[in-house]
């Protein structure tokens, strides 16, 4: 198991970019070198990427992970609008404007992954190369379709459920440890999860508002500390900011179709998890006819939280690329 030395956060501002008010993120990093940008999913933090700083340090690469708006002590605008693509790739534009770098490789998990891939196409002036981890290139389904999923019964799929302003954080906020101590935790085998998951006849993809009903049957993936660590920032912060990206979904659509759609030239590095049950390896599957230059790699018995449950190999599989591609001799 690697073990980390977290650096500590800093404030760092972001000046304002078109419409937008200037925010403040908190940054964490350590290193010298080519940068390589860390972005977080949800419900997560930067705290997230704590095995994968030191080790892409050690390879000599400035390591920087934020912690993106709407989480913890990052600027938590108001507006479900502030929360769109165009602002989350901009709070990452003008992050390397703050720290005077030219370029970065983004590494991006779950929601991290979206603003990742979603870089070389805002801002591919910005972007020297991209890393998912789990999270495929991909245009994210409309709201319209998850609804059909689930027959119309918004509370039976989380994404669908988080739409409404107000409701998801009003049965989640005064839950974070549960939510904590019951989501980090290794994976199910995808058939016993897929049952379950239809054990009423319907489709259920929604285990926040019932996440009393998870039985914590499999081993944590995160020590007492670490679990501390995201119950104390989402008790102070609560889940509003990082719901609020869900709620643009529909609205990135409309202003960047292109995403997931056209074609990427530059260097790509695709990380799977075999048993991710949100976002499973057959996502994956149509981004060699989209990525010209892609490696993919995939983590046997993984679950969603990889980066965390196997650090030692996404190490090894992020540092080798890093240091073939970016590293000069």
């Amino acid at each position: 198991m690697s073990t980390y030395t977290w650096p500590q956060g800093r404030p760092v501002k972001i000046a304002a970019r078109a419409n937008q008010s200037p925010i403040s993120l908190t940054v964490h990093e350590t290193g010298e070198g080519p940068a390589v940008v860390f972005c977080h999913g949800f419900p997560e933090l930067a705290f997230s990427w704590r095995h994968q700083l030191p080790a892409v340090a050690a390879a000599g690469f400035r390591a920087i992970a934020p912690d993106q708006r709407g989480y913890t002590d990052s600027s938590a605008p108001p507006a479900v609008t502030d929360y769109g693509l165009t602002e989350l790739c901009g709070d990452m534009a003008g992050l390397l404007d703050t720290l005077k770098i030219d370029r970065a490789i983004f590494v991006g998990h779950d929601w991290g992954g979206f603003v990742a891939w979603a870089m070389p196409l805002l801002y591919p002036e910005r972007t020297a190369g991209v890393v998912g981890v789990c999270t495929p290139y991909m245009a994210i389904p409309p709201i319209s379709v998850l609804r059909a999923a689930v027959n119309g019964k918004d509370e039976r799929m989380y994404i669908v459920w988080f739409q409404e302003p107000g409701r998801a954080e009003s049965v989640m906020d005064s839950k974070a440890r549960l939510i904590f101590d019951r989501l980090m935790r290794a994976p199910l085998d995808p058939a016993e999860s897929a049952k379950r998951m239809m054990a009423s006849g319907e489709l259920d993809m929604n285990p926040f508002r019932r996440i009393e009903e998870l039985k914590p049957e499999t081993t944590t993936i995160v020590t007492s500390e670490e679990l501390d660590t995201y119950v104390h920032a989402y008790e102070k912060s609560g889940f509003r900011g990082g719901i609020n990206w869900y709620r643009n979904i529909d609205r990135n659509l409309r202003e960047h179709p292109e995403i997931g759609v056209k074609p990427l030239t530059l260097p790509c590095l695709m990380i799977t998890a075999e048993w991710d049950g949100a976002l499973p390896p057959r996502m994956a599957a149509g981004m060699p006819a989209l990525c010209s230059d892609l490696e993919m790699h995939n983590i046997e018995r993984a679950g969603h939280w990889v980066q965390q449950e196997f650090p030692d190999e996404v190490n090894r599989t992020i540092v080798d690329w890093l240091k073939r591609r970016f590293k000069k001799a």
